[in-house]
């Protein structure tokens, strides 16, 4: 709520806010380069508004950081909808609700004709493509024996079902996935209504080295970050941080590249290419002094 983030605005916006003021920018620009940078433009005001009077104390932890951390930019395509937050898990709720099982003898019930009209929830974007060691919750609407509640998916990219056992799903979006799924169910069960869920996100990661950031190590890729979002993610730099010679490394096509970020420069509005969306798998480097 509006109210509860004027009381406490994110302590890295914070930071960021008196690190503008301590280069020689002014309100004005460190809003509109703080908006640019991904943080929501109401958030900025807040934090603009407690450097000014002190009038309420920053937040830290994970619930502030829910509340206030820097969101996409409207150009980019929309967040998804699980949580950006340090448990790196997010349960969604079934699709739809199972029916008792069929009595024996007795021909399966179709699903109605509206069933899979109704909005879906599957937990990531449409475009996510699910990975080893994603956790999948798999729905089949009117046969709670042939659903699996939650199931992890393998090295070799593939998840076990009853009725069809092995099932190929790595590199598929949850859509694709409940087509094949559908395709190889419908030899048993009649116009099988199948809805896929990813309920934990444990495939697309990125990492932080180099001791200048306050939490080293993995960091859950669950939505399209940029490096200065992964960093607020992060916790924020460290009072000893090279704040210029951070760089991404980036391994595509079997070669490693090197792409150089300052902080101050996109900090101060400057050199806004420098600030690239991530990749799953991109490590970020932040030396330390």
């Amino acid at each position: 709520m509006p109210g509860e983030q004027e009381q406490a605005p994110v302590k890295e916006l914070v930071q960021y806010v008196r690190d503008a003021q301590k280069a020689g920018l002014k309100d004005a620009q460190i809003q509109q380069n703080a908006v640019k940078a991904g943080w929501p433009a109401l958030d900025v005001g807040n934090a603009l508004e407690f450097v000014r009077t002190g009038s309420a104390k920053p937040a830290g932890g994970e619930a502030s950081a829910e509340k206030s951390a820097p969101k996409e930019p409207q150009a980019a395509a929309a967040p998804p909808t699980v949580t950006a937050a340090p448990a790196q898990t997010t349960t969604a709720p079934p699709a739809n609700p199972q029916t008792p099982p069929t009595p024996p003898g007795s021909t399966p019930t179709e699903a109605p004709a509206d069933a899979g009209s109704a909005v879906v929830s599957r937990g990531v974007p449409d475009d996510y493509r699910i990975g080893e060691g994603d956790v999948v919750q798999v729905s089949v609407w009117g046969e709670p024996a042939a659903s699996v509640g939650s199931v992890v998916v393998r090295p070799d990219g593939r998840i076990t079902m009853p009725l069809i056992k092995d099932i190929p799903v790595s590199g598929l979006t949850p859509a694709e996935a409940e087509k094949t799924i559908t395709d190889l169910l419908s030899k048993q069960i009649r116009a099988a209504n199948v809805t896929v869920i990813v309920n934990q996100i444990n495939s697309k990661k990125v990492f932080f080295v180099g001791g200048g950031v306050k939490k080293e190590g993995p960091l859950a890729y669950t939505y399209r970050m940029t490096i200065m979002q992964a960093i607020s993610e992060a916790g924020g730099l460290t009072d000893y941080a090279k704040r210029k010679k951070i760089y991404v490394l980036r391994n595509e096509n079997g070669r490693q590249y090197k792409l150089s970020f300052d902080y101050d420069a996109v900090l101060r509005g400057e050199h806004m290419e420098l600030n690239i969306q991530l990749l799953p798998g991109d490590t970020i480097v932040v030396p330390n002094h």
